[in-house]
């Protein structure tokens, strides 16, 4: 060390107390690093919680509810009243009169609480449609972490894979430099062992799309980590279900019937227009010669009843009857499409499981056999390499399709689960 700089550090010492220096090496420590990243970690079963509480598209769909509740407290209310005044005089301004009125309309049928009806009715909507929208972003997450873990699991096998390459390699190094091998053999399994690690790469940075497709949907923000933990469950087929209620589309399919129906009643309330009343006051002033003038008051009452001759609101009744037949057919064409979507996604998982425990009961045991076999029997100088490399691909190659498998099944359980409105 320096003499200079151990005096440096003699010239510390001498001014701040021994205290204090063990004081600010504990704070420097246990003090959080400047521009510390957070950190998410999701696994399959709880990116449905962090969407909940997280998405921006979410939050901002949760504002239809408030919208709904804001048309709610609109609706139902009588117009405002009106005052009227009038006042008439004659040329010479010796007589004159003065009049204020005050009045009301009034709707002659319950048109008012058929609307509150129906602004309850919306509202019911504008929370549907809000599951709705989670529900479409949740199933996006899920398929994303299905594919990120199926990426990791490949990954972690090619790393096997390269382990198994890198051992054999090193074995048949060994033999060519006792002259008791090939070194054609050696270098063809060495560029195998760097060819899946070359794939291995491919694969991460597949894995850091997936990543970043998956951000957005949790709500992150620049900057932080994504961890996505677990691995792909079993491959269990669900119970067989075509119960569309739970879908949320389908909740909100029939909320709009019921609000076509309650719109049917509106129309027809209004085939009777509103009545108008009020009461009034008024003050005249008339020459009655040769007397003189007179003060005269009068207070009466005024009424106006609409006469239904021209428009009873048959063509607004025939468009709201339409509207609701209509949405009756939309909702009963969706219930069957929803069946069948449930359906097809539980026939494809049907499918995928055959697939893969065809492939983990039979193909696989039997790859794992010949490759021992054909390492077994090169090793005891019976055999080429080529039979060799040929049966670690064809079990690579199984392996890998046993992955696929699995995550094509876990992909159409997200669709079945999402068919059928699942959380």
């Amino acid at each position: 060390m320096p003499a200079g700089a151990s005096r440096n550090r003699l010239s510390i010492a001498s001014i701040m107390p021994l205290h204090r220096i063990g004081a600010l090496t504990a704070i420097c420590l246990i003090a959080p690093p400047l521009h510390a990243e957070s950190s998410v970690v999701v696994t399959l079963s709880s990116v449905g919680d962090r969407i909940h509480s997280q998405n921006p598209d979410l939050a901002a769909a949760r504002m239809r509810i408030r919208e709904a509740v804001g048309r709610a407290n609109q609706s139902g209310r009588l117009p405002n009243p009106e005052i009227e005044t009038s006042f008439e005089h004659n040329t010479a301004f010796r007589e004159g009169r003065i009049e204020i009125g005050f009045s009301q309309r009034f709707p002659a049928t319950d048109r008012l609480r058929l609307e509150k009806e129906l602004s309850a009715t919306e509202i019911q909507a504008a929370e549907a449609e809000v599951r709705e929208v989670e529900r479409g972003i949740a199933s996006a997450a899920r398929q994303s972490v299905v594919k990120i873990l199926a990426v990791r699991e490949r990954r972690n096998l090619l790393k096997q894979q390269v382990d198994l390459a890198n051992q054999f390699t090193a074995f048949l190094t060994e033999v060519a430099a006792k002259g008791e091998g090939s070194s054609i053999d050696a270098g063809q399994a060495k560029l195998e062992a760097n060819s899946l690690a070359l794939e291995i790469r491919q694969i991460a940075a597949g894995e850091i799309a997936l990543l970043g497709e998956l951000k957005p949907l949790l709500g992150m923000k620049p900057g932080d980590s994504l961890v996505v933990s677990g691995s792909l469950p079993v491959a269990e087929l669900p119970a067989a279900s075509s119960d569309p209620s739970r879908r949320p589309d389908y909740q909100i399919s029939r909320l709009e019937e019921k609000a076509a129906a309650q719109g049917v009643a509106i129309e027809q309330s209004k085939r009777r227009e509103d009545i108008e009343g009020g009461l009034f006051a008024a003050g005249e002033r008339t020459e009655d010669a040769p007397n003189g003038y007179e003060n005269e008051a009068v207070i009466g009452v005024r009424f106006k009843f609409p006469l239904p001759f021209w428009n009873k609101n048959e063509g607004a009744i025939q468009e709201a009857e339409a509207r609701k037949l209509r949405k009756q057919k939309e909702r009963s064409a969706l219930a069957a499409n929803i069946g069948l979507e449930a359906e097809a996604a539980r026939a494809e998982m049907k499918q995928w499981a055959d697939i893969l425990r065809e492939i983990q009961d039979t193909l696989l045991p039997l790859a794992e056999e010949q490759a021992t076999l054909a390492e077994t029997t090169y090793r005891n100088g019976q055999g080429e390499i080529q039979s060799v490399l040929r049966s670690r691909e064809k079990r690579l190659e199984l392996a890998a399709s046993r992955l696929d498998a699995l995550r094509e099944f876990h992909l159409a359980r997200v669709r079945h689960d999402a068919a059928l409105g699942k959380p």
